[in-house]
Parts: C-alpha cells; sequence; structure tokens
C-alpha cells in the first residue's frame, strides 16, 4: 500500500522546549534542523513551508535560543534547534544552548533525520564539522543543505560545493542540497528527500531505496561544544 505524500504547507507550532524534561517522545519522527545563528535557518525552513514567517527571522543571529517543534500534517516533527557560532551571547547563555543540544543529541531515538544548514559561499565552521559529525554518530541520516546559493556566481557553485563535501568529510551516499531561501532554488528537491524518508518504515528502509542514508555510530557522542 503505498503512502500518501507529506503535505508540508500543513504546519502548526507545537512547543519550544527549554530543557530536556520538554523533548517530545511520542514516537512521532523528528526531522531536527541546525545550523549556524547566521545561516538563515529561519529562512530556509519557511522557504519549505511555504510560509513567510513561520519560523521566526530575527534582526540579529541567535534568537533561536530554545528547540522548536513544529508539527507537519499531523506525520512528523520538524524540530528547529538553537543556531550555534554566535559570539554575541554571553559565556552562561552559550552554556545553556551547548547544555540543552548535549541532550536532546545525547537521548536516544528522538531524531530520526539531521538537516544540516550551511553557507554555501563559505567553508564549513569548525562548528559545522561538530554538528554534522553529531549527528553520523547518532546513525541517523543526514541531509546538507548548501544555502545562499543565489550570492554565488554560476563559475564558483561546483567548487564550493565540492569544498563543502571535503570539509563535512561528506560520505559518497550522503546527499547535498544547493539551496536558496531567497528564489526558492533546492526546494523541490529537498521536498522530495523528506517526503521519500517519511515514506519509510521508522527504524527501516524504504522499497525501492532512498538517497538518504544512515550512518552507523562509530563511538559514543561527546558533550556539545563551541557553543552549539
Amino acid at each position: 500500500m503505498t503512502a500518501m505524500a507529506v503535505n508540508f504547507n500543513r504546519a502548526a507550532f507545537v512547543l519550544s522546549a527549554a530543557s530536556p524534561r520538554q523533548f517530545l517522545r511520542d514516537g512521532r519522527r523528528q526531522v531536527a534542523f541546525a545550523g549556524r545563528s547566521n545561516v538563515g535557518k529561519s529562512s530556509v525552513i519557511n522557504r519549505l513551508l511555504n510560509r513567510k514567517n513561520f519560523a521566526r527571522v530575527g534582526a540579529s543571529p541567535g534568537k533561536t535560543t530554545q528547540i522548536n517543534y513544529f508539527d507537519i500534517d499531523g506525520r512528523l516533527y520538524l524540530v528547529d534547534l538553537p543556531g550555534y557560532g554566535y559570539a554575541k551571547v554571553s559565556k552562561a547563555e552559550r552554556d545553556r544552548w551547548g547544555k540543552l543540544m548535549e541532550a536532546y543529541f545525547g537521548t536516544s531515538g528522538l531524531i530520526d533525520l539531521g538537516v544540516l544548514i550551511v553557507d554555501a559561499r563559505h567553508k564549513p565552521t569548525a562548528d559545522d564539522v561538530t554538528m554534522h559529525d553529531y549527528f553520523r554518530r547518532g546513525g541517523c541520516p543526514v541531509v546538507v543543505v548548501a544555502n545562499k546559493l543565489d550570492k554565488l556566481k554560476k563559475s564558483e557553485i561546483e567548487p564550493n560545493l565540492a569544498r563543502i563535501r571535503e570539509t563535512l568529510e561528506m560520505a559518497e551516499d550522503e546527499t547535498l542540497v544547493p539551496f536558496s531561501a531567497e528564489k526558492g532554488d533546492g526546494r523541490e528537491r529537498l521536498l522530495a528527500l523528506l517526503t521519500a524518508y517519511c515514506e519509510t518504515e521508522k527504524g527501516g528502509e524504504r522499497d525501492g531505496g532512498t538517497e538518504v542514508s544512515a550512518h552507523p555510530a562509530q563511538d559514543q557522542r561527546r558533550g556539545a561544544g563551541g557553543g552549539a
């Protein structure tokens, strides 16, 4: 029997988790979006859901300070993780974010799919590499989204994408999606990937396969660092 496609236009805010006791654990799939504070994560989510101001877009980076859950079509949760790497917050606040992220990544069975958003214009930062490793060490599939594609010249696109793959040490079967939250490039491809993943049996594989592949855990995750 063919499952009905997920309607990503049906989205509703559920809650903001400020502590591990507020994490949702109802068995529904969770797709976690992560990225640096100034990478345009909220804009990517808004573009993906076809909404203008659904996820908060702050006047300055670092506005997402809790883990925000959004219900998508009653089928899955889109989880908006706090942005990392923004220097203009206190050390205490960065430490709080770090502990919250560590608890989320350290809780078995929460994350089903990771979406890591990086800046297509620049080499991924050390924090980006750490976040990518967090997803992989957790054994969940991860899709890397290279946002701000519209800021690149055509001649810069392929070399920049290659640099992202190399810096993150992406596996051959990991998917990198060139994306523009501003123009909408890459939206349909990302939606197709998320839809394909949602059609898999939880903990299993989709008939016919999918481009999103899991990476088995290699060692225990260490504590979150770099203000992630």
